[in-house]
């Protein structure tokens, strides 16, 4: 059962004789299961009904019988409309007559049929249920049908899916506490019965029993979901905290709301974060914060390829966002990256695309105000002055933050986070020495320079050390350095402008301390975003 709340509104709908309801699922078996148990419930329905199941290969049939011939479309239906009984018709993967995947046309005599008999239906008090994978509406009938959702199991019933399997287990093979168990249903939230038996039963065999190293592999079972989808790439990463050089501001904001997804947060009342949005100078290290993220917080991190959404046949669109949004959830808690985001919703206004961006643009935005799944957004903007204002509200996201340019401090950082991951050869005698005298000689030369610039200045250097067979010596940098001219200078306008928007609008994302040792000890807002502490 999907829960009372999933019966109680299919019994309104029922009982107010609502003619067609569609349920998008993959778990028909579960779907069915609820619909026959709410007929059977006589306190949700009032009227006793027939429960009909049409597929294409049985045709129409019941517990008791089969009706013969009415495995075409067009004869079931009309089947349907000579039956004087009150009952529940359930039709599965009727998609296909309504244009399944986009690929194929509808079938108009089909969807023409429905609206023939939608008067009959009305009077009878019978009711058609689509139960398809993929939610898909003939504009024809729109208005007609009545989509009704269905949730994945949730903990009690993925506990009892897990209780069963447990029972083929030697006890003493059962080497996990209460608190790994949950754990571990909590884990398997947002796949389906099917999904969350496999993979149970996987680390079953895996470990020849049960213990915690089980969540791992539900972990890597969800990662094949995200696959699925072709619009979502799962990112693996090694970078952590200490790979980010700098942006301590925005790292203690991340920091504190590390966790909040778990059970131990309920006790403060707090909601899980929704997300945040990261603009400013390109090469500053946005994309490389949210790469981090999955390690950070240890969980999975998805990217959202926005060239994905609005690609492949008229009409995709809508659903591949809907089917990321699903997807994202399946997997929560999760992160959901969606780098350089003003490609995909600029100029959500124009109509140039008969309105496919609006659309897809107003399913991202209800989500974002409205979704209570642990999916934290981290977004990434080049040029947030396109966006679109509703985007940028308070309630969408939870901050906006700002990354100018690398501070004298961060530079240092940035210099070491690189020069310390390369020079590790001891054999190749690098003359360079990563101490304080170095890094505040390269901060000094670098003023200006983004961090991906950086960088780039040192793996040119070690490029001249290669060349000449030696180690990297000093003049190598400084040499790279002076022939690097850094977007600062070639964009000079457009940073500009870029900072005079952050202004009052963003947080500054360096730490004050890191900001007042750049400006000589002292330090204002106004260019570049707000200066707000999170100590």
């Amino acid at each position: 059962m999907a829960g009372t709340e999933f019966n109680e509104r299919f019994a309104d709908l029922i009982n107010a004789g609502f003619p067609y309801i569609y349920i998008p699922s993959y778990e028909e078996d579960r779907v069915v299961r609820s619909v026959r148990g709410t007929l059977d419930d006589s306190e949700l329905v009032r009227t006793r009904r027939t429960l009909y199941i049409w597929t294409q290969t049985e045709g129409l049939i019941t517990e008791e019988k089969r009706l013969s011939d009415t495995k075409n479309a067009l004869t079931a239906i009309e089947q349907v409309r000579r039956s004087r009984e009150e009952a529940v018709y359930i039709f599965k993967d009727f998609h296909i007559y309504f244009g399944a995947d986009r690929n194929t046309h509808p079938d108009y005599q089909v969807i023409r049929k429905l609206r023939d008999i939608l008067p009959d239906l009305k009077a009878s008090r019978k009711t058609i249920v689509f139960i398809s994978p993929a939610l898909i509406l003939p504009s024809d009938m729109e208005k007609e049908i009545s989509v009704l959702n269905f949730d994945l199991p949730d903990m009690n019933e993925l506990g009892s899916v897990l209780a069963e399997l447990e029972q083929s287990i030697p006890e003493e093979n059962i080497r996990i506490s209460p608190a790994e168990r949950r754990e571990l249903i909590r884990s398997a939230l947002g796949m389906t019965m099917q999904e969350a038996e496999n993979a149970f039963c996987r680390a079953i065999v895996r470990q020849k029993g049960l213990d915690s190293s089980a969540v791992s592999i539900i972990h890597e079972e969800k990662n094949q979901i995200v696959k699925k989808t072709g619009v979502l790439e799962f990112v693996q990463t090694d970078l952590g905290i200490d790979d980010i050089g700098g942006l301590e501001n925005l790292k203690k904001w991340l920091a504190k709301r590390n966790g909040a997804w778990q059970e131990r947060a309920r006790e403060y009342h707090i909601p899980a974060p929704k997300g945040v949005l990261i603009t400013g100078v390109p090469g500053c290290g946005k994309s490389l914060t949210a790469k981090a993220m999955g390690s950070i917080w240890n969980l999975p991190l998805l990217k959202l390829d926005m060239g994905k959404i609005f690609g492949g046949l008229v009409g995709s669109s809508e659903e591949n966002i809907r089917k990321a949004i699903r997807t994202a959830e399946a997997v929560a808690p999760s992160i959901l990256w969606i780098d350089e985001i003003e490609k995909g919703f600029t100029g959500t206004k124009s109509g140039g695309d008969s309105g496919t961006s609006a659309r897809v643009f107003g399913t991202f935005l209800t989500w974002m105000q409205e979704k209570e799944s642990s999916v934290f957004v981290i977004a990434t903007s080049n040029d947030i002055e396109s966006l679109p204002a509703e985007l940028l509200r308070k309630g969408r996201f939870d901050e906006i933050f700002f990354v100018d340019l690398p501070t004298v401090k961060e530079r240092e950082k940035i210099f070491q986070v690189h020069l310390l991951s390369r020079l590790k050869d001891t054999a190749l005698k690098h003359e360079v020495t990563v101490d304080d005298v170095t890094l505040r000689e390269l901060a000094s030369l670098t003023e200006g320079f983004s961090g991906a610039e950086i960088e780039q200045a040192v793996i040119a250097a070690l490029y001249e050390a290669f060349f000449q067979e030696r180690g990297l010596i000093m003049d190598d940098l400084r040499k790279c350095i002076r022939d690097t001219v850094p977007l600062s200078i070639l964009q000079k306008e457009q940073i500009r402008r870029l900072k005079e928007w952050a202004g009052n609008r963003a947080v500054l994302a360096t730490a004050r301390e890191d900001r007042e040792a750049s400006d000589g000890g002292t330090v204002s807002a106004g260019q570049g975003g707000r200066i707000v502490d999170f100590d």
